[in-house]
């Protein structure tokens, strides 16, 4: 096994964890429930950890991990209600048409 990244928290973790894991990367989140005894232990210590099973793919793991920290920003308007969309979004929030292109 060979660690992935710290998380913020479980949450994040988590979520982390199960994208990598529903695309093919065996993960398991290691001190899930450290967070309890922070103030015992440095802070950065009690932080949940994403770990991979197999190092073989720690490449195209680390890669998906930082897409997935890292989602592309865009600006675009809506072709159905003209709403200007900011962010990652694929849809409007106002009235659910699709980006255009996308």
């Amino acid at each position: 096994m060979i660690r992935l990244a710290q998380a913020p928290n479980l949450a994040i973790a988590t979520l982390w964890a199960d994208m990598l894991s529903g695309v093919g990367f065996a993960t398991t989140v290691q001190r899930a429930f450290a967070g309890s005894i922070a103030g015992e232990i440095p802070p950065d210590q009690a932080l949940p950890e994403l770990w991979l099973v197999d190092p073989s793919q720690a490449g195209e793991a680390r890669a998906l991990l930082h897409a997935l920290q890292h989602p592309p920003e865009r600006r675009w308007a809506c072709p159905g209600c003209d709403e200007v969309i900011e962010g990652p979004f694929d849809h409007c929030w106002q009235c659910g048409a699709a980006a255009p292109g996308g």
